[in-house]
């Protein structure tokens, strides 16, 4: 008699316990179930009033005007005032800064990443990009210090730590020999089929992956980008980013210990770089309807957060478009015959060159010349020639709502973003 009130006693304290780890966990600690993180490339805060303008005039209100919770984070690199895309994700990926033209620090040492420390939490993974899943950006997130395509989609097949993947770059997962890019003979999609992986071509087929089980799935729906969202015609088979974070949400809600999922706009930034206003609008639009979806599908008791990476180009909205007017309205000329979107740099641009006094014009002159001082930079172009769009200086925006937002408020560094998330892992 006398053992089984003991073995009863530790039932009941073994029930007790485990009581207090829930209620500790779900009602004092209250962690988010759900984490989202959206990267607008080229998001900075400058974008915002075009965008709403071109989503629908400017008096609408787009989903990410929702968000309580926003601040303006600096944006720069170890050794630049401008961040490249690989050093903004970085910092966005693990908190700390690196040089430019590199995925790991100054040591060559490998971060641990935002994605690692969910895993150990035993969060599940997404990442979804409407640009290649090896870009620049996500790569930050599964494959810190790698810089070549092939040993990123390496690296992703090789670790297996995300759980589902969606977007293009599926070149970059076949050998030559199968159609892709890869120069060794490794078929990773196959390898990660044989892993269980379950491999989707397709916006029906994405659909049509069961709920019910848990998500081993890489969408495959581009050999490069996808298409741009204005590109209907091409993007009829393809998923649109809003359609890809949906789906997302909804199968990585299987996990009980909650998920962590990137969103990244990387088209944002490619029609940036090589000035398609239009393009880089739509996109931006894009953008804010998969912030609407998650709004809507990841619940109150998950974290929204929306941030941008870099600014690009500096597109402006110029004059004095009508307050209805909206989409191709604000495209071409404005009522004064003038360009309506211009932009700072890039390959719309005329050549400029910036003029200088001869060597002995310079010797001759004295500090308190203030006209030989202004001669020597006597052109600051308003529109300047570039390959591609340079990076600007600039803050970039971050939003949210959910727990650990309220830490968003005022001027911050980039680096907060990847502190609040692991702090509510």
């Amino acid at each position: 008699m006398r053992w089984r009130n003991q073995i009863l006693a530790l039932l009941c304290l073994t029930i007790f316990f485990a009581l207090g780890v829930l209620y500790f966990r779900h009602w004092v600690v209250q962690k988010p179930f759900g984490i989202v993180l959206f990267i607008g490339e080229g998001l900075t805060p400058d974008r915002i009033a075009p965008t709403r303008i071109y989503a629908g005039g400017a008096n609408r209100k787009l989903a990410l005007e929702s968000l309580p919770a926003m601040a303006l984070l600096s944006n720069y690199s170890l050794d630049f005032a401008v961040p490249d895309e690989a050093a903004a994700a970085a910092t966005l990926a693990t908190g700390e800064k690196i040089n430019n033209r590199t995925r790991a620090d100054s040591s060559k040492r490998e971060l641990k990443t935002i994605i690692d420390l969910a895993r150990e939490k035993g969060r599940s993974i997404g990442l979804v990009t409407n640009a290649r899943l090896t870009n620049q950006t996500v790569a930050a997130f599964y494959a810190n210090g790698e810089s070549n395509a092939d040993e990123v989609a390496r690296r992703f097949a090789d670790r297996k730590q995300i759980d589902l993947a969606l977007g293009g770059g599926g070149a970059d997962f076949l050998t030559e020999a199968k159609g892709g890019g890869r120069r060794d003979s490794r078929d990773l999609i196959l390898e990660l089929r044989r892993d269980g992986f379950e491999i989707v071509r397709t916006k029906a087929e994405l659909e049509n992956v069961p709920l019910w089980r848990r998500p081993r799935l890489l969408g495959l729906f581009s050999g490069g980008e996808m298409a741009f969202a204005n590109q209907t015609a091409t993007a009829g088979e393809q998923p649109a980013l809003p359609d890809m974070t949906r789906r997302a949400i909804e199968l990585l809600e299987w996990n009980p210990g909650g998920y962590l999922l990137i969103v990244d706009a990387g088209l944002m930034g490619i029609a940036a770089r090589t000035n398609h206003g239009e393009a880089t609008l739509s996109e931006s639009v894009e953008l804010d309807r998969a912030i609407a979806v998650a709004n809507s599908f990841a619940g109150e008791n998950s974290t929204i957060f929306v941030t941008g990476n870099v600014g690009i180009g500096g597109l402006t909205l110029n004059g004095s478009p009508f307050r209805r007017d909206s989409g191709i309205a604000i495209l071409g000329v404005n009522a004064a015959g003038d360009p309506a979107l211009t932009w700072a740099t890039g390959p719309n641009g005329p050549r400029t060159q910036v003029t200088r006094p001869p060597p002995a014009a310079a010797e001759n002159s004295s500090a308190g010349d203030s006209e030989a001082r202004t001669n020597v930079n006597s052109q600051e172009p308003a529109a300047s020639f570039a390959e591609t769009a340079r990076s600007n200086v600039a803050d970039v925006l971050a939003a949210g709502r959910g727990p650990g937002s309220e830490r968003l408020h005022g001027f911050l560094d980039n680096a907060v973003l990847f502190q609040i998330i692991r702090d509510q892992l």
